[in-house]
């Protein structure tokens, strides 16, 4: 939905967003029916320092964390939604497609709550960094991307509440959008209230679960690569093409995927091939068509 250090406006997000929506469309038209998730940390981010601006500027209510996640879910579900509905038209395929605000269970005790990692928003320059600090915010540096970055919780997701709602628009045909961002994080206690939990699911990881739930045919995790490295930039760098969960499981624990890029995408499409036997497929949004029949991506299989 936005290229790395482009155009970050929202007419550049819709400019993106459909062409992302007719590799989509050109992949459904195969005869595959699709359920469509998303990230959301740029944007999150970006709401989160609205609301805190507003509240310290014009004196309105600050916004928890929960809430800003399911606001991204909505805004950019509404986009989605919109550029698929466009490019099944544009193709001449009849498709009803919608959007799903999402919930996903965590647990109180995870964790992560005690160690924020997840990044949101966009990169901060070391010399804005003491100030932020003083405002509440925890930070964690970017060397490679050369700056810095805000961090939150990101626990495990454990339960997808609207699984079953979604399931049963998948078999009326329906294209749905669900688990934006990861899913609005909440906390269920033991009489199965649900409240918002300060934190941001990792979208990887969500979606491995849905698609679990759904026992889907294949995962695909699309992103600006065509595939996984060993040994990324370094001097015995290779791609990789298909791995068992074990092997990948060893390039993990190895350092080859690191935490906060490749490292979730990867125990994602793990987690998929574990509990479904399904093919788990990391490539580029560019190659999606190719990567459910052809030797295209880096794939992961039981």
């Amino acid at each position: 939905m936005q290229r790395p250090g482009g155009d970050d406006s929202v007419a550049g997000d819709f400019t993106r967003t459909t062409e992302t929506a007719r590799h989509l469309v050109a992949l459904a038209s195969s005869g595959v029916r699709l359920v469509i998730t998303h990230g959301n940390g740029p944007q999150v981010g970006n709401h989160l320092l609205r609301s805190e601006l507003g509240h310290t500027h014009g004196n309105l209510p600050a916004l928890p964390l929960d809430v800003c996640v399911a606001d991204t879910q909505g805004g950019m579900g509404y986009m989605l939604q919109q550029c698929l509905t466009n490019a099944f038209h544009e193709a001449g395929i009849p498709a009803v497609v919608t959007s799903l605000v999402t919930q996903v269970v965590v647990d109180a005790d995870d964790p992560a709550f005690d160690d924020p990692s997840k990044p949101v928003g966009e990169m901060i320059r070391a010399e804005r960094v003491d100030a932020l600090r003083e405002r509440g915010w925890r930070l964690k540096e970017d060397r490679a991307r050369g700056g810095w970055r805000r961090v939150v919780a990101s626990p495990n997701p454990v339960e997808i509440v609207e699984g079953t709602a979604i399931k049963a628009m998948v078999d009326e045909g329906v294209v749905v959008v669900a688990a934006g961002g990861g899913g609005v994080p909440v906390f269920q206690d033991g009489g199965g209230l649900l409240t918002g939990a300060p934190a941001v699911v990792d979208k990887d990881l969500a979606s491995a679960l849905l698609a679990s739930d759904l026992r889907a045919v294949a995962l695909l995790v699309l992103t600006d690569v065509e595939r996984a490295y060993a040994d990324y930039g370094g001097p015995d760098e290779r791609a990789l093409s298909e791995l068992s969960v074990a092997e990948a499981r060893r390039l993990s624990a190895e350092g080859h995927f690191p935490p906060g890029t490749m490292g979730p995408k990867i125990e994602a499409l793990c987690r998929f091939a574990e509990a479904t036997s399904g093919r788990g497929v990391l490539t580029s949004i560019e190659a999606c068509e190719a990567a459910l029949d052809q030797n295209w991506g880096t794939a992961i299989v039981p």
